[in-house]
């Protein structure tokens, strides 16, 4: 990584022009005499999977973007209302619909001129004015054309020119047809009438689209067909509750409130103090609430009448409580209505995000969508009567199969055979190194390492770059001896293409696959840094100072225990059911080591991480089990500590030193030297997390992250301290000669 792949990665920078290298910055030359045929580098480091909730198997692969552009380009649109085919609609039928559904109000005619583009756009609204027009909508917001907003060139603008302003009706039908074509002729077959009174006088709007419309439904206006109206992280396609993730978290009325206690005790938002955080309401003040509401404080919430239950949840109007609120030393009593208990503590979490309210949020299925993350327009287009929600929960074995037989037709050839090919292709690698189970839509947070690794080097082989020079770290982590030949067979096919794959390893079975095998050695830190041997697997299981060759001939090996520890006690879980469980009840023996094995993807990190792990730190705090029906044993627990590949530190700039609090003692010896007092220097001085003493250029990190387009980001030494974190007074302090950087 230190010299081949930053070599690589240096050259590169160095070959684009003098204009783009000064943005870039310099990369410093590997420790290094020379570095000979070396190419383009790309590393495949062993990252932990994305936890992005809008990233899926299809998305990474780049398979969801060939669907996104077979729908827009090849896909028929269909209206979502009665999925009738959309045909192009005339001016008298969009007349006529709103003359029998509108008749009697008050509409504004919109041409839009510009829909959801970056610009500035001065010109187009100095050429609307001189034409004549008088006002516009820009971003929803009603403007004079003589008084131009100035726009923001790199955000995406609406604009639309007001037309007409009328009353819809049928005495003035010449009017109304003369402003809906004109509308039409400027927005290019589509038109939208606002109707201020509508919304409780907010106004809502209606669109028409002359080129793609239902003639049952003219006010249904399908865009046109573009790849953004099928991603879920457009604001085009996203489905607009959700938001695109498919999901919505809100709050569960029965973790709110326990109805099997009095109404004192029965709002858990409540907290250790009696009162609900960021809101000024307390058990006294729920007690007034009952009792306005004519409700008794003995018996149990769900003893009440459902009425009264309901109030007391949800709010009345009718009822009120008093409050008082603190004002520098005064005392303020106010009145407010009686808003109910979810509705008060959904204002606190939308205002704060309180984070121990986390704990009463549920994730359901949106019911918009049903999950498919997109919104209905999207979803009515179809191709071969499918949509692409469908495509997108199929599995990668059935997706092999369909689109293995799947025949374009004479007029689609030229447009879908290439995207066809490609998307088969991509399929074709996930099918061969054992992902057929994986459904397209599955979500990149729920797959294991295993599965994630195989899917990244997908998009690698999907790429089809020859030449390159493929660098990675470890890749057999974790892996099932099944799981790791599948991944051979991926590196196998990575280096056919023609690339060079550079593999930093010490599984046994990876290393006796190499072409080539180079061991480094004799020992770890000081005493390595020597080439023990290379050539061969075969050439280097015969050297006799190499170390690796020792359990490549079998000559050392690890030993087994002769003895395994006994157990009595046990932790378990009942029904667990987090991703491809399927509903199975474990036992784990405590005080022993336990290993839960498997190969990838068959739900060992569901069941140990999301199951197991999830339902004790419930059960610590006094919640239900996660994930399962019940969790047997966790009495024999009183601390759970989760050890993962997940990179420690919170920054950067964290270091083995902070991260043990080594580092702490060391800042206080040298904010106790002479000159730092002089100076009035404390600890906080020596720290670079903190401004102050470190390197503002860098910010304490002693290398600055340049984002790099469609190559890993590039780590350049800060220029201002050459790497060493602090500025130049903090450096100035020494203790016994060193300073705070030594």
């Amino acid at each position: 990584y230190d010299t081949i792949y930053k070599e690589g990665q240096r050259r590169f920078m160095e070959s684009l022009s003098s204009y783009a290298r000064q943005f870039l910055g310099d990369m410093a030359r590997p420790q290094v005499d020379s570095v000979d045929g070396v190419s383009p580098t790309l590393s495949i480091d062993q990252k932990t999977v994305n936890r992005n909730p809008r990233s899926t198997v299809g998305t990474i692969t780049e398979i969801y973007d060939h669907l996104r552009l077979l729908l827009a380009r090849l896909g028929t649109p269909r209206c979502p209302v009665c999925q009738t085919e959309i045909s192009k609609l005339s001016s008298e039928k969009v007349i006529d619909r709103l003359l029998e559904d509108c008749a009697g109000e008050r509409a504004l005619v919109l041409g839009p001129l510009i829909k959801h583009r970056k610009g500035e756009y001065r010109k187009e609204l100095g050429e609307l004015l001189r034409d004549g027009w008088v006002r516009a909508r820009v971003d929803d917001v009603f403007i004079e054309l003589s008084e131009p907003p100035t726009l923001a060139r790199y955000e995406k603008h609406t604009i639309e020119v007001v037309v007409d302003r009328l009353r819809v009706d049928l005495g003035d039908r010449s009017r109304l047809t003369e402003a809906i074509e004109t509308a039409v002729r400027i927005g290019e077959g589509s038109v939208t009438l606002h109707f201020p009174d509508r919304e409780d006088g907010h106004g809502a709007d209606l669109t028409f689209s002359t080129d793609r419309g239902c003639p049952n439904h003219p006010e249904v206006a399908i865009p046109e067909l573009e790849p953004r109206l099928f991603s879920f992280n457009a604001p085009q396609g996203a489905c607009q509750k959700c938001n695109g993730l498919g999901i919505i978290a809100q709050f569960d009325e029965s973790l709110v409130v326990d109805s099997s206690r009095r109404v004192v005790d029965c709002y858990n938002a409540f907290n250790s103090e009696g009162r609900l955080p960021f809101a000024h309401f307390d058990k006294p003040a729920l007690k007034r609430v009952a009792s306005q509401l004519g409700a008794s404080l003995k018996e149990k919430v769900s003893d009440w009448p459902d009425d009264l239950r309901r109030r007391l949840i949800y709010g009345d109007p009718d009822v009120t409580y008093t409050i008082k609120i603190d004002r520098h030393g005064r005392k303020d009593v106010r009145e407010r209505p009686w808003r109910g208990l979810m509705p008060m503590v959904r204002n606190v979490w939308k205002y704060t995000s309180f984070p121990p309210l986390e704990r009463f949020r549920v994730k359901r299925t949106c019911e918009d969508c049903g999950g498919d993350r997109l919104n209905d327009i999207a979803r009515a287009v179809v191709f071969r009567e499918r949509n692409i929600t469908w495509f997108s929960r199929m599995t990668v074995a059935e997706a092999h199969d369909f689109f293995g037989e799947l025949k374009l037709r004479k007029s689609e050839r030229e447009v879908g055979k290439q995207l066809v090919d490609e998307i088969r292709e991509r399929i074709s690698f996930l099918h061969e190194v054992g992902l057929e189970y994986l459904t397209l839509d599955r979500s990149a947070a729920s797959l294991s390492g295993g599965e994630a690794q195989r899917i990244r080097l997908a998009a690698q082989v999907g790429s089809a770059l020859q030449g390159v020079t493929y660098v990675l770290d470890e890749p057999s982590i974790g892996l099932h001896p099944r799981d790791n030949r599948r991944l051979l067979g991926a590196l196998r096919r990575l280096r056919d293409r023609g690339n060079s794959v550079l593999v930093v390893e010490h599984d046994a079975e990876t290393i006796e696959a190499a072409d080539f095998v180079v061991d480094v050695g004799p020992g770890a830190g000081r005493e390595g840094g020597f080439i023990m041997a290379s050539g061969t697997p075969k050439q280097v299981a015969r050297s006799k100072k190499s170390l690796t060759a020792q359990y490549l001939r079998g000559e050392k090996r690890i030993e087994l225990p002769e003895r395994r520890r006994a157990w009595k006690k046990k932790i378990g879980v009942r029904g667990a059911t987090a991703n491809n469980l399927k509903g199975i009840d474990v036992d784990f023996p405590l005080e022993v080591l336990t290993v839960v094995t498997g190969v990838s993807g068959s739900g060992k990190s569901s069941l140990v991480f999301m199951a197991l792990e999830a339902s004790v730190r419930a059960a610590l705090d006094g919640g239900p089990p996660v994930m399962c029906d019940k969790l047997v044993g966790s009495t024999h627990i009183d601390k759970i500590v989760r050890i993962s590949q997940t990179p420690i530190g919170r920054t950067p700039r964290s270091n083995p030193a902070t991260y043990t609090k080594a580092f702490d003692p060391i800042r206080d010896m040298f904010s106790q030297t002479s000159e730092s007092k002089a100076r009035g220097y404390k600890r906080g001085r020596f720290s670079f997390n903190v401004a102050g003493g470190r390197c503002e250029e860098c910010q304490g990190a002693g290398v600055k992250t340049v984002e790099m387009q469609f190559l890993p980001s590039v780590m350049v030494q800060c220029e201002v301290c050459s790497g060493r974190r602090f500025n130049a007074e903090t450096l100035e302090i020494t203790w016994r000669g060193k300073t705070i950087h030594d």
